[in-house]
Formats: structure tokens, C-alpha cells, sequence
């Protein structure tokens, strides 16, 4: 069952919450659990019921300003003590993926009971941003294009250093508005490599993305080498989310 929330900005938005869950293998991606540990499932109705503490996410100002909403989709794991233990952002624009990551890891379940105790367990959560301006004007048709030709993408300043790696894996890492990698996605490599890569990346410094004078948070794509870790460049996302 969705929660819709509801806010005077300019105008107003709404952040419509989707629940789901699914019965998968549990990709070896950023965790310490077997490559093949079981996932339980759960109904959305259900996850909805076990949620005791939503965070609601800001609709970011500089998204306001600049037109952009949309769904931002994130993959979330719950532990057996019913705290988010993973969420990564799936696809959104990289404003309101921020936003709405902050939101979702502070979200607290009531843990999942099974016949074994309690249980870890996967879902799907969509966060959506709408404006709904009050004034009756057209929205430009192409916002997120409008935004991306004004931002300068983020830097890698410094990783690491160590011996060339003879593998690497590609990530698109989301960077944060203070130079940080608060989430990352692997594109390409050895499956089981991406723990590894994530967790490197995450040391990384970066020189924000650029809006004007004002920093923001946007997607980059790098190699991450696996085995050593020399400071590596990427090329910003060409979709920009």
C-alpha cells in the first residue's frame, strides 16, 4: 500500500512511496552473506505494515528550481533487526536520489518473523517527486537536458595509491554535494570483485559537481582497479541519471 506525502514548497510536491517485494538470490554486491543466501518474501502490504519509522525525503530546492521530478527506484535490504543494512539507487535523477537515499537508510522495520526467527529480506522502493505548481504555467519539455548542458560534472581527486591492479571493475558512483561517494552501482566486471570495488571507491575524494557557484550531487563513472588502488579519473554519466 503506497503512503503519499504531501508539502507547501513553490507550489507543492507529492513523494509517493512503493513498496515491493520479490523472492531472488541475493546478488554478492556490498555485503558479507553467502553469494547464494535466500531472501524472503514479503508482500507489499506486509512491508508497508512492518515500517515503524519513515523518514520523509526533502524535495530538493535546487531540483525545484531547476523542474526535475521523477521516480527514484532503490534496492533496499533489512536485517534481521529490522534496520536498512543496504539501499542503492537503482535509477533517478541524481538530485533526488540523494535526497531520497538520506530518507530511506534511516528507515527503521519491525524485524520479519519467520519459523527459523527473524529474517533479512529485499524490496523495491520507489520514491516519486511531483511539483504541482500553483500558478498554471508550462514546464519547460526538456528540464534534465536544460539542467545537464549547466553542470560541471564531479572529479576524482585522489584515491588510494597502491600497485597497478590487473582487473577493474566500472561503477557509476553518485556523488554527494561535499565530494563523497554516498552510493555506487557496478556497470561492468567480475561479479566477484564489486564488493570490493564499492568499498574502495568509498575512500575516494572527489571534487563535487558544479551547478553555477553551487555544488551539487550528480552520477560519475569510473574504473575502480581491484588488487591496487591508483588514483583513477571517469567520464561524467552521459545520461546524467
Amino acid at each position: 500500500m503506497a503512503n503519499l506525502f504531501r508539502r507547501s514548497a513553490q507550489g507543492t510536491y507529492a513523494l509517493t512511496l512503493v513498496l515491493g517485494c520479490l523472492s531472488v538470490t541475493l546478488p554478492a554486491v556490498g555485503q558479507s552473506a553467502s553469494p547464494a543466501s535466500k531472501v524472503h518474501l514479503i508482500d507489499s502490504k506486509m512491508s508497508s505494515k512492518l515500517l515503524v519509522q519513515q523518514v520523509k525525503p526533502e524535495y530538493p530546492s535546487v531540483a525545484k528550481l531547476n523542474f526535475i521530478q521523477g521516480r527514484v527506484r532503490m534496492r533496499v535490504m533489512v536485517t534481521r533487526e529490522g534496520r536498512v543494512g543496504e539501499a542503492h539507487v537503482l535509477h533517478g535523477h541524481p538530485f533526488l536520489a540523494a535526497s531520497a537515499l538520506s530518507a530511506v537508510r534511516r528507515w527503521v522495520y519491525q524485524p520479519l518473523r519467520t519459523r527459523s526467527g527473524p529474517a533479512e529480506f529485499l524490496t523495491v522502493v520507489e520514491v516519486v517527486f511531483s511539483l504541482h505548481t500553483k500558478k498554471l504555467r508550462p514546464l519547460p519539455q526538456e528540464p534534465e537536458q536544460d539542467l545537464k548542458r549547466q553542470v560541471r560534472p564531479p572529479e576524482v581527486l585522489e584515491g588510494p595509491v597502491g600497485p597497478a591492479a590487473a582487473a577493474s571493475v566500472r561503477l557509476r558512483v553518485l556523488v554527494s554535494d561535499d565530494g563523497h561517494a554516498i552510493d555506487s552501482q557496478p556497470l561492468a566486471g567480475l561479479a566477484a570483485h564489486f564488493s570490493t570495488a564499492q568499498k574502495a571507491v568509498g575512500r575516494w575524494t572527489f571534487k563535487p559537481a558544479r551547478w553555477g557557484a553551487l555544488a551539487v550531487p550528480w552520477y560519475l563513472e569510473v574504473d575502480v582497479p581491484v588488487g591496487g588502488w591508483p588514483p583513477r579519473g571517469g567520464a561524467a554519466d552521459p545520461a546524467g541519471g
